[in-house]
């Protein structure tokens, strides 16, 4: 007999999807890997994972190695890694081994999702790639409430002129998924987007850590709103947050492992001279970013890329830890309502 919980998300499941295909895939409003529908279904822990890192966070093939990685640290750590994206049309909720290649080879050729942009990839059959806000409504209605990425977007510099703010930002002020990040990328205006987030009512915890980390490295001379220091800790108030219906997400900043953190100096003075590149260049809106993170590891020899996948690891190890946990919590809170 199914629980309470599980009857919810087979209900969930069962308003997106259709019966298993010939090629043994499940079709509708949305696609999901056999792999990813069966956690689903029993209730096991489920941690997704953005796309746009594969194309435009680092270049092929370390991208595809990467993607790979990060998905077999998820299933060491107990829980099902659900890779997303849009694929001619179709988004797609755990991606295949030739799914992982083709989004690697296509690189930036292929191009990020924003919430605006999903039912008009959808009517013309695109394939695109899922960053933080496109896919977090459909995460909470399927029941997937972690998701790990690199790092989010956020506040751009000189945004106070340019009105540049990531949509990841106001996504979650109103969607309740939990997002594990290296905090905001470094090449953003950290403080600006600290106090955006605590406009848009977002939770935002530093993990084993009192300072906000900045992506490339630990540091950013910024306080963390709050500390949490295990999985467990992280699960409880994952959990809270959905019962007391508050509406908003969680940020789960996840310092980069001291390793493998780049110099500060260093990427800042990079950052800097990629900044003013690109505002020589007139690179603006989506383009930027990928064009700075490119651009500061050609400029810091290759360091910034050896950190960006670092923290990608340590962030899916941190995150199947946190769904883990959530799952076994979430199982005890429907057992205990049965008795």
């Amino acid at each position: 007999m199914a629980s309470s919980s599980a009857l919810s998300r087979l209900s969930n499941l069962h308003n997106h999807l259709r019966p298993l295909d010939s090629n043994n895939q499940i079709e509708g409003l949305v696609k999901f890997s056999p792999e990813v529908y069966q956690a689903l279904s029993s209730g096991r822990a489920v941690v997704a994972l953005e796309s746009t890192i594969i194309s435009h966070g680092m270049p092929y093939p370390q991208n595809l190695e990467t993607a790979k990685q990060v998905e077999e640290i998820v299933r060491k750590n107990g829980a099902v890694p659900a890779t997303i994206a849009i694929l001619d049309g179709v988004p797609c909720v755990g991606l295949s081994a030739e799914q992982l290649e083709r989004l690697a080879t296509l690189g930036t050729r292929a191009q990020k999702t924003a919430r605006r942009d999903i039912a008009y990839v959808v009517t013309v059959a695109c394939t695109k790639l899922s960053n933080v806000p496109s896919f977090m409504a459909k995460l909470l209605q399927v029941g997937i409430p972690v998701f790990v990425t690199g790092g989010i977007g956020g506040v751009h510099r000189h945004g106070e002129e340019t009105m540049d703010v990531s949509s990841d930002l106001t996504e979650l002020g109103k969607t309740p998924v939990a997002v594990v990040s290296a905090g905001v990328k470094s090449i953003l205006d950290i403080p600006k987007t600290l106090e955006y987030l605590e406009t848009q009512g977002v939770c935002v915890v530093g993990y084993k850590t009192d300072e906000f980390p900045a992506f490339f490295t630990d540091t950013s001379g910024c306080k963390a709103p709050c500390r949490l220091d295990t999985p467990e800790e992280c699960a409880r108030l994952i959990d809270a947050t959905t019962k007391l219906k508050l509406g908003n997400g969680v940020l789960i900043a996840v310092p980069i492992p001291k390793e493998q953190s780049a110099s500060g100096s260093k990427i800042e003075s990079a950052i800097q001279k990629a900044l003013k590149e690109a505002r020589e260049k007139n690179i603006i809106g989506s383009a930027e970013t990928p064009f700075l993170l490119a651009r500061v590891n050609e400029l810091t020899g290759g360091a910034s890329l050896a950190s960006n996948i670092a923290l990608v690891k340590n962030n899916a190890l941190v995150g199947s830890k946190i769904a883990v946990a959530l799952a076994r919590l979430r199982e005890h809170s429907s057992k205990a309502g049965m008795n």
